[in-house]
């Protein structure tokens, strides 16, 4: 195939502008990878001395005593529940030495036969005591539930959003 002067001389030209455009484009391709380098290394600093400590300090100021209160509160309720169901317990056990003791069996004989049949009857399954204690420790644990509860539980008022500019009307 032939070609003639005029026509090698353009596609010649074209094949130097087109080496020129690559040639630009290699300039300008190396350069944007150098901006981008610089731009994640200045990042890089700016997570370090800004958002880091930014982070750490809301960290410090909203969740930690959260947490900590949490902690003290779930503390109080664990002993407040502990001294509670001790004294019930506490309460049961002595009422049942008593009721067992000689000298309230005779004292009760000597008042009314009767109740003294029914204090010295031997008990055949869990009695109302057992259950008033089984329900006490159910009403302690769901509080103790409900305590944690409420102190873990997303609280959309601790998170204030910084008041944001006014947007200007479209039309103007």
């Amino acid at each position: 195939m032939s070609l003639s002067r005029k026509r090698q001389k353009e596609l010649k030209r074209l094949r130097s502008s087109a080496e020129d455009l690559w040639g630009n484009q290699q300039v300008v391709l190396e350069h944007a990878n150098a901006v981008a380098r610089e731009a994640s290394r200045q990042l890089g600093h700016l997570t370090r001395e800004e958002v880091v400590p930014r982070v750490r300090t809301g960290y410090e100021a909203y969740v930690r005593p959260g947490v900590d209160q949490a902690r003290v509160l779930a503390k109080s309720a664990g002993d407040t529940a502990e001294r509670g169901i001790g004294s019930a317990i506490g309460s049961l056990l002595s009422i049942g030495d008593i009721a067992n003791d000689v000298r309230v069996r005779r004292a009760v004989e000597r008042v009314s036969p009767a109740s003294a049949k029914l204090v010295a009857a031997e008990k055949r399954g869990p009695g109302f005591g057992t259950f008033l204690a089984i329900g006490a420790l159910v009403v302690v644990a769901a509080g103790v539930g409900y305590a944690v509860w409420q102190t873990f539980r997303a609280d959309d008022e601790l998170w204030v959003a910084d008041d944001e500019p006014p947007v200007p009307p479209a039309g103007s």
